[in-house]
């Protein structure tokens, strides 16, 4: 009999999750770098084989956007009557698909949101209601829409994005096909018509379907999938309980507070944990009898929470006094390789800031500090600044040259000094580092 201990005995949470997913649906997504690379394509061939081989298939919802082969071969497939709603892309009518009960449900565009009076907000909130209810579900997916790469894909192609899918999504996924096209015959197939219609074309062209935009997202959905074949074969080792490496993987966490800077923090570190294939950990931070964050504050904290859970995060709150300590305690019990926390400001330039102190303190625990400036928290123009704004621009050089001149008086009645100018120039940099260089002046 294997003891608990054993290393051949199979992870028993691992088989747990395997007997979850025998009673539900399976999820296939079909992820692509861009529109046009064929992903409804190749989704609705697979599933004409499968009908072929006697699968029921019907197709829930599917977008040709006037593509004509794409048409072709979804005609001859049943389809569900579309619900009566005012989307760009018609919606998917959840109670006929669940009355149906097909082996196989085809459903398009997963990032979609439902309009208002819907059962479910998003799209894939449809899908994972009919996955639970045990149907088969096949959908399709550009990688701009996963939610911790958006702001990403913002900056790259810049055009924000407007729809996305948390990533989780694609990580619960049972399979993801990657369907993919190099850049310059999708840009080919985009000045044949192929992909948006001849006025729509030109416009794609000079924004997201240039050279450098479509590498970059080829790019992502590579990683994408190739993070997701990862994925299975750790889950295939845990279930089978075979040693090897992946046990002493890399491990994040990921510290946060109520501050802006924490939605950008979660974003890169989402990106990080992809891209190491790590498992990784938020922690939110408050004082046992610190202050209270302000109402908005406290509403921004808990936003980024969320969204740190959608991109696949685990949560942890503690209450210490001490932030060091409690976060490096946090990082020794899980087994933490690296921890990620944002630098907004310098702080007080007689105090050592947090990531600092992590820094001297973490031993061999990697740090990384993601730096950037507070919104808000950068210079403020003279005429923004409040009545207290300025009466600390005034009092701090005031306060400089009066001890200055004190302190002079003082030495100069003890030793000869040659030059008082050097201690008056000390006061202007004293001025300038507490408040500002226009109190400099």
């Amino acid at each position: 009999m294997n003891r608990p201990d054993d290393p051949s005995r199979p992870n028993p949470e691992a088989l747990l999750q395997l007997a979850a997913r025998e009673t539900r649906g399976k999820l296939t997504i079909f992820l692509g770098m861009a529109p046009g690379v064929g992903k409804t394509y190749a989704m609705l061939e697979r599933a004409r084989a499968l009908k072929a081989k006697g699968v029921d298939v019907v197709i829930g919802l599917v977008e040709t956007h006037g593509r004509s082969e794409t048409a072709a071969l979804a005609a001859d497939l049943e389809h569900l009557p579309r619900l009566g709603g005012q989307g760009a892309y018609g919606e998917l009518d959840i109670d006929a698909a669940l009355k149906r009960r097909p082996q196989l449900l085809i459903v398009d565009e997963l990032a979609h949101s439902n309009p208002g009076g819907a059962r479910h907000p998003k799209r894939h909130q449809d899908i994972a209601e009919l996955v639970a209810a045990g149907i088969d579900v096949w959908t399709a997916l550009n990688i701009q829409h996963l939610e911790s790469l958006s702001d990403l894909v913002a900056r790259i192609a810049g055009i924000p994005v407007r729809e996305t899918v948390p990533d989780i999504v694609l990580k619960t996924a049972d399979e993801v096909i990657l369907v993919d096209l190099p850049p310059a015959e999708l840009i080919e197939r985009l000045k044949a018509g192929k992909v948006y219609l001849p006025d729509n074309a030109g416009r794609a062209l000079d924004g997201f379907f240039r050279p450098a935009t479509l590498t970059a997202l080829r790019e992502l959905s590579l990683r994408r999938a190739a993070d997701r074949v990862d994925d299975q074969m750790m889950d295939l080792l845990r279930q089978s309980a075979f040693e090897g490496p992946w046990a002493t993987g890399e491990r994040l966490l990921v510290c946060i507070g109520p501050d802006e800077m924490s939605e950008r923090v979660v974003r890169e570190a989402s990106r990080l944990a992809s891209g190491l294939n790590a498992r990784w950990i938020v922690l939110s931070l408050t004082r046992p009898h610190g202050l209270p964050p302000s109402q908005d504050a406290s509403d921004r904290l808990e936003e980024t929470l969320r969204q740190a859970e959608r991109f696949g995060a685990e949560i942890r709150r503690e209450t210490a006094p001490d932030y060091v300590e409690a976060i490096l305690r946090v990082a020794r019990r899980e087994n933490i390789t690296q921890i990620v926390i944002g630098r907004t400001t310098s702080g007080a330039f007689w105090r050592r800031s947090l990531p600092d102190a992590l820094l001297h303190r973490a031993g061999e625990i990697s740090v990384h500090v993601i730096s950037g400036r507070r919104p808000g928290r950068g210079a403020v123009p003279a005429r923004n600044r409040t009545l207290p704004q300025w009466g600390v621009a005034l009092a701090v050089p005031l306060a400089a040259v009066s001890a200055t001149t004190l302190l002079g008086l003082g030495l100069s009645a003890i030793v000869a000094l040659q030059n008082l100018s050097m201690l008056f120039l000390a006061a202007v940099l004293l001025s300038a580092v507490l408040a500002g260089r226009l109190s400099a002046l």
